[in-house]
Parts: C-alpha cells; structure tokens; sequence
C-alpha cells in the first residue's frame, strides 16, 4: 500500500495511506480533533472530510474556530432549508442559496408566496432533518445524466446553472441529504459532514426576488435565515435584530418629524425643519472642523456636459448609473454624481505653484445616482444625496504629512460623535494603472501616516482602486454594527486626465496627486447612522430641539416665551408647547420626541425667573436659576456631551 505526505499547518508532516479521506489526517492528530473537523483546507481548495488525498499536499482541519467556519455552516443550513422546502411543496424549483453575513438565503419558485406559518413548518421539519443527522453525500455524477436529472425533475433553473459553470467538465458535483425525502442539489460545495451537526438556526423573513436578480427573469420567493454555532450565538444575535428594529432609522424618522418620501421623488428625502436642522447642524460642523484644517469651500456646477465625463471616464463605465438630460438645443448632458470631475475643473482655472500646495477643496452640494428602485432604503440607499467631499492637490512629498493630518482629523470627528471605527488599507489590485514603483511609494506614505498617527490598521490586500491605494473606515455603532463611512484615497490618474499641473520650485511644471476624502460619507446615510446609534435621543448638541419649555397654565405663556427666547439668543434650539393640554401630557409627548431637556414653568418659577428642569434621561432635575441652566447647557453642548 503506497503511502502520501501531509504537511499540517505547524510544519510537522504525517504519512498516510494514498487515497484516504481528509478525515483521516484529523483521526491522526487527534480524537477530540477529528470529533470537532467540519472540512479541510487541501493546499488552496476547501473541502468536505471524506474528500480523498491521491498525493503529497498540505492539509488544514477546518473547525467551528477556523475563521471560515461559519460560512461553511450557513451554507450547509441553506441546503437543510432547501430539503425541507421541497419535502413540504412538492414540485417547488429550486434556485441558490449561499451564505451572507448575517446568515443565510435560498431563492425559490413556489406556486404562491410564502407566509409566516410556512416558515414555522419549515423550520420544524430543518430540525426533524437535522435530529437525524443524515450526511451531505457528495456524488460527482456524468454531466449529461445531472442536466437530464434535473430536466426530468422540471428544475430548467438548476439545468441553466450547470449548463453555465461546469461548460467543459465531464462530471459535476452534487449533494444528497438522505431521509424518506431524498434532497439532491447541484452545489461544489463543501459541507459539514452531516445535518446532526446543525444545532442553531432560525428562519428570518422572506422576501420578493428575482433569478440572478434580474427583473426580467423568473420571479421567485427568497427566505432568509441565520444559523450559528450555539443557541447563545443565536440568541444574541436575534436580540439584536429586535434591537435594530427597535431602532430603525424609517420608523424613528417618521416618529420623530424629520424626514419623509413620496412616490414622486423617489429616493430623494424630503426634510423637515426638525430634519433640516439636523442636517445643517452637521453641515455646519463639519465646516468647522475643515476650515481651520485649510479647506476652502466651493460649488461646482450640478449639470456638465458630456465632454466633462468622457474626459473622467465615466460617460463609459458609469453612464447607467447616472441621470442624464438634453439641454434645449439638444446638448447631452449628465447630473453630477460626484464632485471630484469638478473640481478639477476649478483647480484648473488658475495656475498654482508649489508654495501654495496642499490646496485643499470641499463641497456639500447635492448629488444624483440613478440608483435602481429596487435597492432603494431610507436614508441609506437613495438617489439624491450631499457628501461631505474633498479633494487635496498636493505634491508627492506631502503624501505622509497630508496623510497623518486627515487621520488626526477623523479620529476627533467620529469621537465627537461616540463612535468607535477600524482602519483599513487597501493595496494594489491586479488590475491597476501606474508603474509598481509609484504604487509602492504611495502605499509606504500611507503606512508611515497610519503609523505617525498612531493609529491601528489592517491590510486589505488587493483592495485598493485601480488609480491608487486607500484608506477606508469602519465605524461600529452602539449595537455592535459596521458601516464603511470614510476614505482616503490616493489618485495619481485623475491629474494625468485632466492635465492638472503646478509649477515646481524648479520653476517646471508638476504633476499633483489628489487625495479624494470623505468622513461622513453622503448625510443622509450618516444621519441614518446616527438615528440608529442614538435610537433617536440625540445629545444635546445635536438634537434638533434642544429645549421644549413647557407652561402650566396659560397665563405662564409670556414668561414660557421669554424664557425660549432668552435660549434661542444664546444659540439654543428651543420651543414652546402652547398647547391647552396638562403639563404631564406635555412632559410626556416631549419624552417621547426624545428632547433632551424639558423646562416646566409657573407661578414660582415666573416670580424667581426659573425654570424647573427635567432631563430625558435622568429624569426630574429640580428647580434652578434660568441663567444657571443656560450656562450648564451651553457648557453641554461646547464640550459636545454624549450623554
């Protein structure tokens, strides 16, 4: 019997016999091991345990602790969904179901679209299935006899996707789930070894769909689910689902009075002045971080003629996501979907030399993407949005120094805001432009700047954009999720197209780099953000309404008036509830528009020139000076006070 070498990821080297399954090699090491194995890495390709080792190769066991584990057990859930679907709906087709981050999803066709009590029966016979514990059987079967199998079955979407990704194999992979239902699906897997070893799971929601998402094609029911390796996982997990409901950015914003859609204007919002003010409050903050950082702002046109994106490249890559009009004397032209374009324009209205260098822009004016309806969601997927963007002209030299000061500048704004956020760095893709020599030049001055600002990062390999490597943020919010919202991105293509220059102290000409950036993104999706992480109870210095001053009677009305006026000129945003109502209903409604602070105000208050504070969050505060209370506050809101 002729024997094989498997190296183990420590280097240590173990024969086996030639054409034993992988599972043997997690046998070898350890019992314990081989109980917990899922699959195996075989050199560079995942597979199931009883995948046989035919020659000499590197193997690492795959378990609940590898790093890619968790996909490999969502993917197998979704196939313990899709044999349940089909026991329970004869003649359902079915299309794919592959892991996403949160869980899982499968696409079927079905007669009628699912409703809550199907899920529960699926889910109920996913775990008689799984209470079995029948194995994932990988069968490699002729080509021919799979595309005839799943012919004859009446399955023409599962015939479609063999037909397209195993064109020139003479046999295919597919998988059985053995119980008095038979399950066989198409899939290249891998598995886990069998359905016993899928304990926690839970079916979400479904969900219109479309095959290979296109509306033109077959429509098709989607259910959605999650699965981890405990039931605690789980219900963690779930826990903060409810939480993210609790929280939604729509309910709260139409709850709260800031903001609305109509079928109109689709993905374009509609503000409020509740809304608006929120708006220009971040608006005007971020304007007061940028210009003492030496930016200038400008406004660019929001309509430019074709010729502007020829010569940037987008009226051919980018043309569809656009939105494009006819002037009247019919010149083509395209609504701005970002400034950048632009700004070369204006930057190259005048000569610049070295001594003015970095020359840094920003702009706040609205953007169009004719984004597709169906991808459409509040505030985090719309059509009509403002970035807080910018764009720096600076010398090669200044990379690491322009650099360093973006991330000390990042680093105070999202702390201003309580949010927690990791660095990444994207390095050069296979496909890029530019001598190797620039690009490792240009990704050593964004290592020095992360590390000058001492700020952690971690390598995302081959991530970068095609013109230049970059530097993206992650934000986490108070519930635990991440959100990509900033970029630093290096682009040494942009000035080669549009001929940008400066002159040299060599009194040459040069050629800049650009630096794209942006902190918050668009404001509207960081504004969903926000709603989400404050679950709508902004602090004090950016709520919309800072101070509700509420009158016992109405004969306090004119002392009420005057003490909101006294707020409004120190700069607080505060208003008056006239309403004929009870104080505790005003206490109440205010509460539930979650105002920071309340002032009650009456007879005592109107002869002492006070007010009677009560705070959203701590409750009844007692009584105190006005001028006291506007004091503490506007301290509140200097030292931006998260709580």
């Amino acid at each position: 019997m002729s024997h094989i070498t498997v190296t183990l990821p420590d280097g240590s080297q173990k024969q086996v016999e030639t054409g034993s399954p992988v599972r043997s090699v997690a046998a070898a090491i350890s019992p314990r091991l081989a109980e917990a194995a899922l699959a195996a890495w075989v050199d560079d390709r995942m597979v199931d345990l009883d995948f046989p080792l035919s020659a000499d190769a590197s193997v690492r066991i795959v378990t609940s602790k590898s790093p890619e584990a968790l996909e490999l057990y969502r993917h197998s859930t979704a196939h313990l969904m899709a044999a349940a679907v089909t026991a329970l709906f004869p003649g359902v087709q079915c299309g794919i179901g592959p892991a996403i981050e949160d869980g899982f999803f499968y696409d079927f066709v079905v007669e009628r679209p699912f409703v809550p009590e199907d899920l529960e029966a699926i889910e109920a016979r996913m775990r008689e299935l799984a209470a079995g514990d029948f194995r994932y059987e990988r069968q490699m079967w002729p080509r021919d006899e799979a595309i005839a199998f799943f012919h004859t079955r009446g399955e023409p979407l599962k015939v479609q996707l063999i037909e397209e990704k195993t064109a020139g194999q003479s046999h295919v992979s597919c998988y059985t789930i053995k119980d008095r239902d038979t399950f066989v699906d198409f899939c290249v897997g891998p598995h886990v070894p069998s359905t016993g070893r899928l304990k926690a799971f839970k079916l979400t929601a479904t969900s219109n769909a479309y095959w290979k998402g296109d509306a033109r094609n077959q429509p098709m029911q989607r259910i959605y689910g999650t699965a981890f390796f405990s039931q605690k996982e789980l219900d963690e997990h779930l826990a903060r689902i409810e939480e993210a409901k609790r929280r939604d950015h729509r309910r709260l914003g139409r709850d709260l009075g800031l903001f609305t859609f109509h079928p109109w204007a689709p993905g374009a919002g509609f503000w409020t002045g509740k809304g608006a003010t929120l708006y220009n409050t971040l608006a005007d903050y971020m304007r007061g971080k940028l210009f003492p950082a030496g930016y200038q702002e400008v406004k660019t046109p929001i309509v430019y003629n074709k010729a502007l994106w020829e010569l940037s490249g987008h009226w051919s890559h980018y043309r569809e996501n656009m939105f494009l009009v006819e002037s009247a004397d019919g010149e083509a032209m395209g609504l701005k979907a970002m400034n950048c374009p632009g700004h070369y324009l204006l930057y190259s209205t005048e000569k610049h030399s070295y001594r003015e260098m970095p020359i840094r822009f920003h702009e706040q004016t609205p953007l169009h993407r004719n984004e597709a309806s169906g991808v459409l969601g509040g505030l985090t997927r719309v059509r009509q949005f403002s970035q807080d963007d910018g764009h720096c002209f600076l010398m090669e030299s200044q990379i690491a120094g322009e650099v360093e000061a973006l991330l000390r500048l990042i680093q105070g704004i999202y702390a201003d805001f309580g949010l927690d956020y990791a660095a990444k760095l994207s390095t050069r893709p296979e496909k890029f432009i530019g001598e190797i020599a620039l690009w490792d030049r240009a990704e050593a001055a964004l290592k020095e700047a992360l590390e000058q600002a001492r700020q952690p990062y971690t390598i995302n390999a081959g991530d970068g954009a095609f013109y230049g490597p970059k530097i993206d943020f992650d934000i986490t919010d108070a519930i635990g999720r991440k959100w990509q919202c900033g970029t630093i991105q290096l682009d040494y293509v942009a000035p080669e197209r549009f001929d940008l220059k400066y002159v040299g102290a060599d009194n040459a000409e040069h050629r800049p780099v650009v630096i794209h950036r942006a902190i918050f993104g668009s404001f509207e999706r960081f504004i969903a953000i926000l709603i989400e992480h404050f679950a709508g109870a902004f602090p004090l210095w950016l709520a919309p309404v800072q101070v509700s001053v509420l009158p016992i009677a109405d004969r306090h009305l004119d002392y009420a008036r005057q003490v909101r006026a006294a707020l409004a000129g120190a700069g607080l945003r505060a208003v008056v509830d006239e309403r004929q109502e009870k104080v505790n209903l005003k206490i109440r409604d205010a509460q539930l528009q979650k105002v920071p602070y309340m002032l009650v105000v009456g007879d005592r208050e109107a002869a002492d020139r006070a007010v009677a504070v009560r705070s959203r969050s701590k409750g009844d505060l007692g009584a105190r000076p006005l001028d006291r209370f506007l004091a503490d506050a506007l301290a509140e809101v200097g030292s931006k006070q998260l709580s």
